[in-house]
């Protein structure tokens, strides 16, 4: 089509695209340039929360157009902006008071990595087996899989990848030169893995014992996602410094490192040229106030146990084919014994959307509004696909 080789020409050729070009959306569902309808289980890879052509989040960033969409962080201050990091200290996990306010997760990432190893004056970074971080070079190189490091070496030094799950490895890897520990409480990336359960309260009390700050990346998992505004609430686990960014602007990009109190880095140390614009802060605003005003927390909890029992249920009627389920909230995976092609192929082509997460992974990452009907039909098709 004449879309597909226009962008395929002009553009960078890093991607391979489905062959699908969306024009419009709203809500869970999407629609082709042919006027085909997909539910959206992808969600933007986790940045749909709130649905897509959200009103209030429409309707915050035309109103914030038409005033004011510069305002450089480094010069000025702002009242949309400062109403955005007073709302994030308000809701992020105790003592996460202060933000870093930048475009994406990669970009919080770095930030994260930068801000520790200033307040620790160390360089070590200990992070974790099957992590995806961003990629750019601090985050590629806390980031564990091969393919995505090996074109890009020598990578950033003073980093070290143990088992995730495993908090022995952990203790052994951490040392008097560790500035950080970096960890997903989900590993999205990797397959969906989340932490076993006191893996994050034990990687705590390392940092503890051994001043290394913690860090949490809840990029993926972030503003309701798991069915706690932030996935570690699940555990009670408070890092020191915490990575967010996809569904936080509703669609519009921004990223924050939000950190604690006493970790104050440097005047002129770190800087970003967009980020903390008008525009920006003013989509998060409405994008929490949403999710807050419609209990969106709640129903992630209670729709990502309905699709869990669904896709669980899949796997006893076919052992044989799905190896296990996992997942909090309405971040999920179905792991296969096989590859996942072409039952992803075989979604889109019953109008639904999933994503990847590793070769035999079907990751499902659905708007939180997601229909108790709309769950069915993912799990009737999914049955359909197995049962061929």
């Amino acid at each position: 089509m004449e879309l597909f080789q226009r962008e395929d020409e002009f553009s960078s050729g890093v991607y391979s695209r489905q062959q699908v070009g969306l024009v419009r959306g709203k809500g869970v569902r999407v629609w082709d340039e042919e006027g085909n309808s997909y539910l959206d289980c992808a969600g933007g890879i986790g940045v749909a929360n709130v649905g897509h052509a959200n009103e209030e989040v429409a309707r915050a960033i035309c109103e914030q157009a038409g005033t004011l969409s510069v305002c450089p962080t480094a010069y000025f201050y702002n009242e949309k902006r400062a109403k955005l990091v007073q709302k994030l200290a308000r809701i992020a996990p105790g003592g996460l008071k202060r933000s870093f306010l930048c475009n994406s997760g990669t970009e919080a990432i770095e930030a994260s990595i930068k801000f520790a190893r200033a307040c620790r004056e160390k360089g070590e970074i200990v992070a974790a087996m099957r992590a995806f971080h961003g990629r750019t070079l601090g985050s590629l190189s806390a980031t564990w899989n091969k393919k995505y490091r090996k074109p890009f070496r020598p990578l950033a030094g003073g980093f070290t990848h143990v088992p995730y799950g495993d908090s022995e490895k952990l203790e052994e890897a951490v040392t008097a030169d560790t500035a950080a520990v970096l960890l997903e409480p989900i590993q999205g990336e990797g397959g969906v893995y989340p932490a076993p359960d006191g893996y994050l309260a034990e990687a705590r009390q390392i940092c503890d014992r051994t001043g290394a700050l913690l860090i949490l990346d809840e990029v993926q998992t972030g503003f309701g996602r798991t069915g706690e505004m932030f996935a570690c609430q699940h555990w009670g686990v408070t890092p020191d410094l915490m990575a967010v960014a996809k569904a936080m602007g509703g669609g519009f990009p921004i990223g924050a490192a939000l950190m604690r109190e006493d970790i104050r880095p440097d005047k002129g140390t770190h800087g970003s040229t967009f980020g903390g614009n008008p525009l920006a802060a003013s989509a998060a605003l409405a994008t929490i106030n949403y999710i807050e005003d419609n209990e969106l927390v709640d129903l992630a909890r209670k729709r990502g146990n309905y699709f869990k029992e669904g896709l669980q249920g899949l796997g006893e009627k076919y052992p044989k084919k799905v190896r296990a389920v996992r997942g909090l909230g309405l971040m999920l995976a179905l792991q296969l014994r096989g590859r996942s092609a072409s039952y992803l192929n075989g979604l889109m082509e019953k109008g639904i959307l999933a994503l990847p997460a590793g070769s035999t992974v079907v990751r499902f990452l659905p708007p939180l509004e997601i229909s108790e009907n709309d769950v069915e039909e993912v799990v009737r098709s999914m049955d359909e696909l197995l049962a061929s």
